[in-house]
């Protein structure tokens, strides 16, 4: 059972777009056109470039790429922005909101035309967004899943609550979760591949393995192809095997 997968790509498309060129030339050394990519979310924010991202990922699964895009929490919130400005993500501290810089919901508006977000009232912001993003792209965001189960590898954006079933977990945690999740030692009854949570670099803890590597902060936007459950990173000169490191 084979898979690729991709990282947190936080509105950089062009970096998006080097992981699918590492991922077409690894299908085309080992046979993998039909294979899964599937893409653990957060397309949003941060980076100069959201809109061209959703666009890039509508047209190639339009295109009828086998490609699974999950969300993310920074693309609820962009979804929740868009039906409710004044709404507010339980996961999100108090004294934050979407179009707070921190966040990057005001690049993530930029790069639709509606400029200077952080510095307007929520509803005029609003307005303006509404005429300009298109409502493809609001009604697609809205419309990714949480998870994606393929084998024994379970995809998620954040990872998932221990000790609870699958049909039982919730969005809030699939999307946001840490705390009880990071530390928890497994094992789980699969691989499971997420982000969320910024490294320097991909890593691989056994039980789980964190894709996000820091897209968001100047990082690269990661790919990698799951043989059963052997991992290898994908780059330039090919495949480099990931081992399992113990937690820090």
């Amino acid at each position: 059972m084979r898979a690729y997968a991709i990282g947190d790509i936080h509105g950089h498309t062009d970096k998006l777009k080097q992981a699918h060129a590492l991922i077409a030339a690894d299908q085309a050394a080992y046979d993998g056109a039909n294979v899964p990519v599937v893409h653990v979310g957060d397309m949003v924010d941060r980076g100069p470039d959201s809109s061209g991202t959703i666009e890039y990922l509508m047209q190639g699964m339009a295109s009828g790429k086998n490609w699974i895009v999950l969300k993310g929490n920074h693309d609820r919130m962009f979804s929740m922005f868009m039906d409710d400005p004044y709404d507010h993500d339980m996961r999100l501290r108090t004294d934050l909101n979407w179009i707070h810089p921190r966040l990057g919901g005001n690049t993530t508006l930029a790069s639709y035309g509606v400029e200077n977000a952080e510095e307007r009232e929520h509803g005029e912001v609003h307005v303006e967004a509404m005429q300009k993003i298109p409502a493809s792209h609001r009604a697609w965001l809205a419309a990714r899943p949480s998870y994606f189960l393929h084998g024994d590898l379970l995809f998620v954006h954040a990872g998932i609550k221990p000790g609870v079933k699958l049909g039982e977990q919730i969005e809030d945690d699939l999307l946001w979760i840490r705390k009880g999740w990071l530390e928890h030692p497994g094992p789980h009854q699969w691989l499971i591949v997420h982000g969320h949570t910024a490294l320097d670099d991909v890593t691989h803890y056994g039980h789980r393995l964190n894709l996000d590597s820091s897209a968001g902060y100047g990082g690269p936007v990661s790919a990698v192809v799951i043989e059963g459950r052997d991992v290898f990173l994908l780059t330039a000169q090919g495949r480099v095997p990931l081992q399992p490191t113990e937690e820090t």
